[in-house]
């Protein structure tokens, strides 16, 4: 469900620190307010509270529940939102005690600013799927709106059925219904993937408002808008760069990670994420200007692991150098982190190193072949112009022998792709 909001919207922040995470506390609840801004709420107070563990019953222990009573009332209060995913009869037993307060948690914040974002059919059907995954442990009685979104689906009621085991029917086939709209829109994008596969690829993680979308404008001219929000961009946008004649990359911008991202989005944006998944190259964008940025670094590595990308050949893109506080800072930051590439994006700074960085890693085992296809293979012929550099070539009468330079990833994508399997290396071993 998208909840649809005043314009001004006052909501109480609300998080529980546990032992040793104090500091850590306070930067989620910092990105927290963040969220909420996104969707215009208007952050009133922040409240967070010291706790062994969190509690079973209202998150919050019972002193602070009424003390949030007390200032609902005091401060008109429409919101309150909590910095961890709710259970669902946490949520259940907060709603009972503060009864004229909506009460949302990070991942519902999150699931509404997608909701918010979405603009491509395979986005909007993704944030869908997650939305109603969330919701189908969470129905009540006052769900009985939903029974408009039934559209053409047989809602009939057997006998004795009740209200919310219907709705609890309708969202498991709205959800079966998206899911088989996902693998359609999977397959549809698979010939487009196709052509791609007989270029080295690329893509741009990190997380969210790091500057992934102005690098990728920077390097391809692609125009996306550039906004200084959270999850701004949902789709993942696919340009192609051309480096230098001999170094031509399709280049991806994926959507942004975010710490307690919620594990319905995990799911359902997986297959957005197979770009990561079948890229040669990653470029990982960190905010060197945020203070949290080491955190990010481990986010966007954790989010990888949980979405199951492989270990993969990568780059550390250090943006927003122009915004570091001094050069104190800069020096100190360069010390820790010597491991990248430090630009500015947005003043196009150190794009050069860079795009040298990815011209090395593209020629990163990169060996003479000498490659004979048969006359009658027409694709091949004409498709291995896109997969290697000619250095020669001979026409035989029933084969074409090259001689070319090429890249070990892309010829196991060539010998697949058109079944060449006779080729003779630089050490003329035959394979």
């Amino acid at each position: 469900m998208h909840i649809i909001r005043p314009k001004i919207e006052k909501s109480i922040l609300v998080a529980i620190s546990l032992p040793g995470e104090k500091e850590v506390t306070e930067n989620s609840v910092k990105e927290l307010a963040l969220l909420a801004n996104t969707l215009e709420i208007e952050v009133v107070d922040t409240i967070i509270q010291s706790r062994m563990k969190i509690h079973n019953v209202h998150y919050v222990g019972q002193g602070m529940l009424e003390k949030l009573k007390q200032l609902v009332e005091e401060l008109e209060i429409q919101t309150i939102i909590c910095d961890d995913e709710l259970t669902p009869s946490q949520q259940k037993n907060i709603q009972k005690e503060l009864k004229n307060c909506k009460i949302l948690d990070r991942s519902s914040l999150i699931l509404d600013i997608f909701k918010d974002h979405a603009k491509t059919k395979e986005a909007k059907t993704q944030v869908d799927l997650a939305r109603m995954e969330y919701m189908l442990p969470r129905l009540t009685r006052k769900w009985t709106h939903l029974e408009r979104q039934k559209g053409g689906i047989d809602m009939r009621g057997g006998p004795g059925e009740t209200q919310i085991e219907m709705d609890r029917r309708l969202i498991r086939n709205q959800i079966k219904k998206l899911k088989s709209e996902l693998k359609k829109i999977a397959l549809q994008s698979k010939t487009q993937k196709k052509h791609r596969s007989q270029h080295f690829n690329v893509a741009i993680v990190g997380y969210t408002n790091a500057g992934k979308s102005t690098l990728m404008n920077v390097l391809t001219f692609a125009k996306i808008a550039v906004e200084d929000k959270l999850f701004k961009t949902l789709d993942t946008t696919i340009r192609q760069c051309e480096i230098d004649k001999s170094h031509v990359i399709f280049l991806s911008d994926t959507v942004g990670f975010i710490k307690k991202l919620p594990h319905q989005l995990v799911a359902s944006f997986r297959s957005t994420l197979k770009e990561v998944e079948s890229a040669d190259l990653l470029l990982k964008v960190i905010d060197v200007s945020d203070p949290n940025f080491l955190q990010h670094i481990k986010t966007i590595d954790d989010e990888l692991k949980e979405f199951k990308i492989p270990e993969k050949n990568f780059i550390n893109v250090y943006n927003k150098v122009d915004m570091v506080s001094n050069k104190l800072n800069m020096k100190m930051i360069k010390k820790r982190l010597s491991d990248g590439i430090f630009i500015s994006a947005k003043r196009d700074l150190g794009i050069e190193k860079l795009l040298l960085e990815i011209k090395e890693k593209m020629d990163l085992n990169s060996h003479q072949r000498t490659i004979r296809i048969s006359n009658k293979n027409g694709k091949a012929n004409s498709a291995i112009y896109q997969f290697a550099k000619i250095l020669d070539q001979k026409v035989e009468d029933e084969f074409t022998e090259y001689k070319v330079n090429m890249r070990d990833t892309m010829f196991e994508k060539f010998s697949k792709t058109y079944n060449i399997s006779v080729v003779i290396n630089n050490n003329l071993d035959q394979r």
